[in-house]
């Protein structure tokens, strides 16, 4: 498929949003900030997190009030392997950083830069690793709590639904394994999740906002592959990056297949609007936004700014 680098600039880049504008707003987990890059490939900071092992903006999405809401994994460690960044301990497997306090949802001001946290934890347990945030038409929004991994000990992963002010937050599916990517069909009502370590793609019924149908889904697609973040083509096609085997397209008959991307690690990807069916895909390792002719169009995000 047709593909240029629009930026290769970026520490380790999740999250892609395509904005009013044509720009597309990104995390570097590795900044950690999160940045916009413009159509001529310049980029500029918005925000900036104090502490990289104390801070990782994962995933992002703008909000009914206009400000970006992003995941905060909480920090990993950093590794360079042949001039590549990695957020792993090759030795150990371990992810979570030494100086790790907790993950969570932080509220961005795209104007001013302020970062402003809105939740860290579900009665208690503290959020461990936030993933990927989607939100839904109603004004709420659900995210993936990944987890993290530390030498001889992996957490059980969530799904949460929860509202942008603050006000409710509530676990809706619990003991996943390494919940990743997450996103809603384009009537909104199915939730899907992509897990990392199993490689599948599961599609959850919604019953009404933040509630589910059948908490144990359906699984979509079984793969080898490992999967990473997400987005939804208007016509309900599941697009899912699989890290080291390029993008995932999972069908609405069923039927999936995957398709290759220039790079070694696939994280993210986003669709362009009004019509002009690109794909903006991040390819995290490199530093890389990549632009790709798609063949078909995107979903509208609920809210846009």
């Amino acid at each position: 498929m047709p593909q240029t680098v629009l930026t290769d600039q970026l520490e380790f880049p999740e999250g892609p949003v395509v904005m009013d504008d044509g720009s597309v707003i990104v995390v570097e987990i590795a900044g950690p900030r999160l940045t916009r890059v413009n159509t001529d490939g310049s980029i500029e900071v918005i925000a900036e997190w104090e502490d990289l092992g104390s801070a990782g903006p994962n995933g992002a999405a703008v909000g009914p009030d206009g400000h970006m809401y992003v995941c905060n994994n909480g920090g990993f460690i950093w590794s360079e392997v042949k001039g590549m960044r990695w957020p792993v301990d090759p030795v150990t497997g371990a992810n979570q950083a030494s100086n790790y306090v907790t993950g969570s949802i932080d509220r961005v001001n795209i104007e001013t830069g302020e970062i402003t946290p809105v939740y860290q934890d579900f009665e208690g347990d503290h959020l461990c690793g936030p993933n990927d945030i989607v939100f839904d038409a109603a004004g709420g929004f659900w995210f993936t709590d990944l987890g993290k991994q530390r030498r001889r000990e992996i957490d059980k992963g969530a799904v949460y639904y929860a509202q942008p002010d603050g006000s409710s937050i509530s676990r809706v599916i619990d003991n996943l394994d390494h919940p990743n990517g997450c996103g809603l069909s384009p009537d909104g009502s199915t939730l899907y999740v992509a897990q990392t370590t199993t490689g599948r793609l599961w599609a959850f019924d919604i019953e009404e906002p933040g509630i589910l149908k059948n908490p144990k889904g359906v699984c979509i697609a079984n793969t080898l592959a490992s999967l990473d973040s997400m987005a939804v083509e208007a016509d309900g096609t599941v697009v899912v990056a699989a890290l080291r085997d390029g993008i995932l397209v999972a069908r609405p008959d069923g039927s999936h297949e995957f398709l290759e991307i220039d790079g070694p690690l696939i994280t993210n990807v986003a669709f362009s609007r009004e019509g002009k069916n690109l794909a903006y895909v991040t390819e995290s390792a490199l530093g890389s936004l990549l632009v790709v002719d798609w063949p078909r169009a995107g979903l509208e995000l609920a809210y846009s700014h």
